[in-house]
């Protein structure tokens, strides 16, 4: 019968303390909010525990839903989104020193390996980001392959906000500017 009940019932059961509803609501979203979790802590265990934690979070905080807001799916993933993303900085206290997981992708497999991408356009890749001064590099690295955001890189780095905005953007025109150079030729 629950399961039949819109969002907003399901959510008030839930605060209420309906345990009927509060199953159906968990198992209403309980995918979604994984899907979610998941793409962002990139670990199982991890994405488990941050999805029931968005479940507790949600029963604490229903009575503040607001309908003229936003929907009850839209609520709940911004909660499952942002308790991710506070997990991932919690698991990322130490920074990754670029050239030492380069290093150990290499050593672990002879190279970095993605069967999408032909090897002789690997090689062309490898080759422009080596021409990348080490600071762009590096920004790049931990922006596009480590996931952080400009202002984790500028506590990283201690460096303004401003200048790995730069770095980030420079290198990235660099990268292209170089890659069709070559495409070309």
């Amino acid at each position: 019968m629950s399961a039949s009940l819109p969002d907003e019932a399901l959510l008030s059961g839930l605060a209420s303390g309906d345990g009927d509803a509060a199953a159906a609501f968990v198992r209403r979203f309980q995918a979604r909010v994984y899907g979610v979790v998941i793409t962002i802590v990139r670990d199982p265990g991890t994405a488990e525990d941050v999805a029931q934690e968005t479940f507790v979070r949600a029963w604490r905080h229903a009575g503040t839903y607001d309908a003229r807001r936003g929907r009850v799916a839209t609520w709940l993933l911004t909660i499952a989104r942002n308790a991710a993303i506070d997990a991932a900085r919690v698991r990322r206290v130490e920074p990754l020193d670029p050239e030492v997981v380069a290093g150990r992708l290499q050593r672990a497999g002879g190279g970095v390996v993605d069967d999408g991408v032909p090897p002789d356009d690997r090689e062309r890749v490898r080759g422009a980001l080596a021409e990348l001064p080490a600071n762009q590099r590096r920004a790049l690295f931990l922006s596009a392959y480590l996931g952080r955001t400009a202002r984790e890189i500028s506590d990283i780095e201690n460096a303004p906000l401003g200048t790995i905005k730069t770095r980030i953007r420079t290198a990235m025109l660099k990268l292209r500017d170089s890659l069709e150079t070559r495409h070309e030729l």
